[in-house]
């Protein structure tokens, strides 16, 4: 791993390369560096080879204009295991008891469905759609969680509003399974789409959807840019699945796919200010859009955990639960 540090600090620390340093989190020691290295960078030449840009309206680039001047790197080891708070602590499995759970329930080909949304429809018959093109035995929903910004749907929404598809049968219980994966989102478009991948791949999936403008913000990647960057890269071990727009068709009156479908003109899209108006416009949402299931679950951890919202506010960013809590060592 690397650790971006200020050369004060390191200084005032009296880190060097050969020593071990005590991380801690929420107060509490959590892990161990090893340094094996120390070294500065040129933040302008990583923006522009990670995201594309060096455009400090992108966020991610921002990011990495606020990182400190030096990285400290070197293996790290776990002291202090955290303790997964409620409702996370259902879903949350480290890559090795994921692969130990596939092959429990028999699953040789898994595909990953990556997601930081509520799921409406679409979702829904985005993450069927893979499980047939990739001839699969099980659907791997992986919830990205951790860093919130005022808007974004609660966690805890989107966690068991995706459970809520399995339980309610809208997939089978034995094809289906949340999970959740602590990170947070660089908005690298393609290059993230393949960090992704690989993420999937260590956590024992085979296979990877990716829609339009995946992990992309506002016009700095092409619409499938994340499905041409797997054309020009080597084997990585985990075969991507390239999905196109799934809408609501009136012609139809179904869900429709694109390059099935011959009535785009009628498009209905699926947008997420669509099913944002369903949600806060207090009406029963048609099961074509968004299933009745799961926005009571939306409206239930609204009340539960949100302080009356589904989206996070302010008052969510400085009162919500921790994901998880550090235990004091005795």
């Amino acid at each position: 791993m690397v650790l971006d540090v200020s050369e004060e600090e390191l200084s005032s620390l009296g880190v060097r390369e050969g020593a071990s340093v005590l991380l801690t989190h929420q107060d509490q020691p959590l892990a161990v560096l090893e340094v094996e290295e120390i070294f500065s960078y040129d933040k302008e030449f990583l923006a522009q080879h990670v995201y594309g840009t060096t455009d400090e309206a992108h966020p991610g680039v921002l990011r990495t204009y606020s990182f400190q001047d030096r990285f400290v790197a070197g293996p790290i080891t776990l002291v202090n295991p955290p303790v997964i708070n409620p409702p996370y602590d259902r879903f949350w499995r480290t890559p090795r008891q994921l692969r130990e759970r596939f092959a429990e329930l028999g699953w040789t080909k898994v595909v990953a469905h990556q997601t930081r949304n509520v799921p409406h429809s679409g979702h829904e018959w985005m993450m069927k759609g893979a499980y047939l093109a990739a001839e699969a035995q099980g659907i791997l929903v992986s919830a990205v969680i951790g860093e919130k910004k005022p808007g974004d749907y609660i966690d805890e929404a989107i966690v068991l509003g995706h459970d809520k598809l399995r339980e309610s049968g809208f997939i089978r219980p034995d094809v289906h399974q949340t999970s959740t994966l602590m990170w947070d989102m660089r908005y690298a478009g393609p290059r993230e789409a393949v960090f992704h991948a690989l993420v999937r791949k260590n956590m024992g999936c085979t296979h990877h959807m990716f829609g339009r403008d995946h992990a992309g913000v506002g016009n700095y990647y092409g619409t499938y840019a994340a499905h041409e960057i797997f054309d020009q890269l080597p084997d990585l071990g985990i075969k991507s699945v390239l999905t196109l727009e799934w809408w609501y068709c009136p012609v139809c009156e179904s869900v429709a796919y694109e390059g099935l479908c011959g009535h785009r003109e009628h498009k209905q899209d699926l947008s997420g200010t669509f099913i944002r108006s369903i949600i806060q416009g207090g009406t029963e949402p048609a099961s074509v859009s968004l299933r009745g299931e799961v926005l009571e679950v939306v409206r239930e951890c609204a009340d539960t955990y949100g302080f009356g919202s589904p989206f996070v506010t302010e008052a969510y960013l400085e009162n919500r639960t921790p994901v998880m809590s550090i235990p004091a060592l005795n």
